[in-house]
C-alpha cells in the first residue's frame, strides 16, 4: 500500500464534498433555481456561489492534473472549504441566504466531516503501526505525519460541532448528529488516554534504559526518548482540544484534565475546577495507597536494617574514640592535648560517616552520584571559602608543630592569654582579665608565637635600684637573703645578682632567680614587696629620676 500523505487525505475529503456539490447544484429543479436566483443578489450570496463554482473548476481541472499540479489544486480545495465554511457562518449568522439552501450546505459539511472522520482514524491506526515498525532515523518523519492526522481530526471534530450549532441555528434539532459526535469523543477520549498512559509508561522504560546503558549506546535511547517525547505532547494536546469539545457536550472530563495535568505538569485554569482537583488528590490517594501495599514491607525492612546500622555505627565510633583516647595518651607517643582530642575526634567522626554511608547504600540509595556531587561541592566551597581553607591549613600546622597547647599562656595573633580550646580553623584564648577571644588559626601561624609558659622553670628577670650614697655590698647582700630565704626560689640553676649599670639617678641591680612556671608571678610580686620593705628597714634608699634647678639672680647694671 503506497504511504499517503496526511495533507492529502484531507485534499481528498474536500474533493469528495465539493464533488457532492457539485452534483447538488446539477441536480437542482428549476422551481428551486428561482429562489436561488433571488438571493443571488446579496453580496454574500454571490460570494459563496463564487467560492462554489471556483470550487467546482478546481475539482473538474484536478481529474487532469499529476504531481505536483494535483498537489497544488489539493492544497488550492483545502483552503476554499475553509473559506467556504466562513462564508456559511456568516450567511447563518445574517440570514443573508434561503435556509433550505443552507441547510443543504450544511448536510454536505456533515457528510464530508462523518466520512473525514473515518477516514483519519483509519488512516491513524495504520501510521500508528508504521511508526512501532520503523527504526528511529523513520520515525521522526511518521511523526510529524501523526501530528497532523492529529491536528487534522482535531479540525474534523471542530467541524462536526460547528455543524450542529449551525443546523440549530436553522431550527433543525440535530439529535443524531449530536448522539454521533457524543460517541466519537468520547471514544476518543478513552483512546487518548490509553495512549498517554502507554507513552508514559515508554519514556519510563527508556529512561531506565539509557540511565544504565554504555556512551556507545546512549546516542539511540536518546533519540527513541525523543521521539516518543514528541508523540506524547501531540497526544496530549490533542487531549486538550477533545475535552475542550467534551464540556461543550456536558461529558465528564475531570480524569483526563487530571491526566493532562500529570502529564505535563502544567497548572492552568483546569485544575480550580472542584471535580478536577478531587480527581487528582483520588489520583494520588490511590497511588500512595498502592505504593504502600506493594512496598511498606520492604521499606519498613530496610529502615529497620538503616537504624540497626546507625546504631552499631555509633556504638562503634564511641568504643573507637575510647581506643584512640588510650591510645595517645600514652607517654611514648608525646602529643599535644590538642593532638590528641584532634585524633579522638576524627577517629569517631569517620567512624561514624562510614556508618552512615553503608546504611545509606543497604536502603538502595546509589553512593556514586552522592559521593561525585560532594566532590563536585568540595571544589565550589573550596573556591568560596579560601579563607576558612587556610584557616584549616594553619591549623593542621599548628597540630603538627605544637608551638603551644591547650592550658599554655601564649602571645599570639595579637592577643596574650591562656589558650582554653582549639579547633582545625580557630583558637580560643580565656585573657588575664577573663575575656574570651577566638582568633583565626591563619592569623596566629602567620605572626610571632610566644609560649610563656611551655617550659617546666623560667627566670624571674628584675632590676633594682639604689642610690649612689648607699652602701653596695651591703644592697647586694640584702638582695641575696631575700632570694635565698624565698621557697619557690629553686636552687638550681643558680640565681643571678649583680649590678647591672650606673644609671642618670642609681645604681642598677638585676636580679633573676629560677622558679617553675606556675610560681612566676609569685616570686616576682613576693620578691619586689619584700626589697621595698628591707631596703627601707636597712636605710637603702630607692632613688626617682630628679632634677635640681639653680635659680641666678643677675645684678643690675650701674648707670
Amino acid at each position: 500500500m503506497a504511504r499517503l500523505n496526511s495533507t492529502h487525505l484531507l485534499f481528498l475529503f474536500t474533493f469528495c464534498l465539493l464533488s457532492f456539490e457539485l452534483a447538488s447544484q446539477t441536480n437542482q429543479t428549476p422551481s428551486s433555481a428561482e429562489p436561488m436566483q433571488a438571493q443571488a443578489e446579496s453580496p454574500l450570496v454571490a460570494e459563496i456561489d463564487q467560492m462554489l463554482q471556483n470550487n467546482a473548476d478546481l475539482a473538474s481541472s484536478m481529474n487532469s492534473a499529476t504531481g505536483e499540479d494535483r498537489d497544488a489544486l489539493q492544497t488550492q480545495l483545502f483552503v476554499k472549504n475553509q473559506e467556504l465554511r466562513k462564508l456559511l457562518a456568516r450567511a447563518i449568522s445574517n440570514e443573508a441566504m434561503d435556509s433550505q439552501r443552507l441547510l443543504q450546505l450544511v448536510r454536505q459539511q456533515e457528510v464530508y466531516s462523518k466520512q473525514a472522520y473515518s477516514f483519519i482514524n483509519k488512516r491513524l491506526t495504520q501510521l500508528n503501526d508504521q511508526i512501532n515498525k520503523a527504526s528511529d532515523d523513520s520515525k521522526l518523519s511518521l511523526i510529524n505525519q501523526y501530528g497532523e492526522l492529529q491536528s487534522y481530526l482535531n479540525s474534523v471534530l471542530q467541524s462536526s460541532w460547528e455543524n450542529i450549532e449551525w443546523m440549530r441555528k436553522l431550527g433543525q434539532g440535530e439529535t443524531d448528529a449530536q448522539a454521533r459526535l457524543t460517541e466519537q469523543i468520547s471514544q476518543r477520549l478513552r483512546l487518548l488516554s490509553a495512549s498517554i498512559d502507554y507513552i508514559q509508561q515508554q519514556l519510563s522504560v527508556i529512561g531506565r534504559q539509557l540511565s544504565v546503558s554504555l556512551e556507545s549506546d546512549k546516542s539511540g535511547f536518546q533519540l527513541s526518548q525523543l521521539v516518543t517525547q514528541q508523540k506524547l505532547d501531540i497526544v496530549v494536546q490533542s487531549m486538550i482540544n477533545t475535552y475542550t469539545l467534551a464540556d461543550k457536550l456536558g461529558l465528564p472530563t475531570a480524569e483526563y484534565k487530571r491526566q493532562v495535568f500529570s502529564a505535563t505538569g502544567n497548572i492552568t485554569r483546569d485544575i480550580l475546577d472542584w471535580d478536577v482537583l478531587l480527581s487528582i488528590i483520588k489520583h494520588w490517594s490511590y497511588s500512595v495507597w498502592d505504593w504502600t501495599l506493594d512496598n511498606a514491607p520492604q521499606v519498613i525492612f530496610q529502615l529497620v536494617i538503616l537504624a540497626l546500622i546507625l546504631f552499631a555505627a555509633k556504638f562503634a565510633a564511641n568504643l573507637t574514640q575510647s581506643v584512640v583516647r588510650k591510645t595517645v595518651a600514652a607517654r611514648n607517643f608525646k602529643l599535644s592535648q590538642l593532638m590528641q582530642d584532634f585524633f579522638i575526634s576524627m577517629a569517631g567522626k569517620v567512624v561514624w560517616v562510614i556508618g552512615i554511608l553503608v546504611g545509606l547504600s543497604q536502603i538502595g540509595l546509589d553512593l556514586a552520584p552522592v559521593l561525585t556531587g560532594f566532590g563536585i561541592a568540595g571544589v565550589i566551597i573550596g573556591f568560596a571559602l579560601q579563607d576558612t581553607l587556610s584557616n584549616f591549613a594553619a591549623g593542621m600546622m599548628l597540630l603538627i608543630y605544637r608551638p603551644f597547647d591547650v592550658g599554655d599562656f601564649v602571645y599570639a595573633g595579637g592577643v596574650d592569654g591562656k589558650v582554653s580550646h582549639m579547633s582545625l580553623v580557630n583558637t580560643t584564648i580565656r585573657t588575664f582579665d577573663n575575656q574570651i577571644i577566638i582568633v583565626p588559626n591563619s592569623k596566629i601561624w602567620g605572626d610571632v608565637i610566644k609560649n610563656v609558659t611551655h617550659e617546666r622553670i623560667r627566670r624571674v628577670d628584675m632590676v633594682f635600684g639604689i642610690g649612689y650614697q648607699d652602701d653596695l655590698t651591703k644592697a647586694e647582700a640584702v638582695l641575696g637573703d631575700i632570694i635565698s630565704n624565698h621557697p619557690a626560689v629553686l636552687r638550681s640553676p643558680e640565681p643571678m645578682i649583680k649590678v647591672h649599670v650606673l644609671n642618670t639617678s642609681s645604681v642598677d641591680f638585676i636580679v633573676r632567680p629560677w622558679v617553675k612556671t606556675d610560681d612566676y608571678w609569685d616570686v616576682y610580686w613576693d620578691v619586689t614587696r619584700e626589697v621595698k620593705l628591707r631596703f627601707d628597714r636597712e636605710g637603702i634608699t630607692i632613688p626617682f629620676p630628679q632634677q635640681d634647678v639653680h635659680l641666678y639672680r643677675p645684678q643690675s647694671s650701674q648707670a
